[in-house]
């Protein structure tokens, strides 16, 4: 079974979530915070994107901050130091082995 969010389960998960993120980094406990399908979360409308600015800008200078998904705002990226885009070789998809729990989601 795939498992679906509506827009707003989506965006009171990723409040919550970025809430928490933001207590994470300013406590300066971790080298490395990576914030997955971040991006995605921002395409679909869930977090502000000023919000995710706010936190780069105000980040512990030595934290690398991490984050992942498709569809990275233009802003984002002119900020941002690094950015990758990979695409898909070859994924167990195609073979029609469906989306695992605690693999793909």
């Amino acid at each position: 079974s795939s498992f679906q969010q509506t827009p707003e389960e989506l965006r009171t998960e990723a409040e919550k979530t970025m809430h928490y993120v933001e207590e994470v980094v300013f406590k300066e406990t971790y080298d490395m915070v990576v914030l997955d399908e971040l991006c995605y979360a921002l395409s679909q409308g869930a977090l502000p994107l000023q919000r995710v600015l706010n936190l780069l800008r105000k980040k512990p200078r030595p934290l690398e901050l991490i984050l992942t998904g498709r569809s990275a705002p233009q802003e984002l990226i002119e900020q941002a130091d690094l950015v990758t885009e990979m695409r898909q070789v070859k994924h167990p998809f195609e073979k029609g082995i469906k989306s695992r729990k605690g693999i793909e989601y």
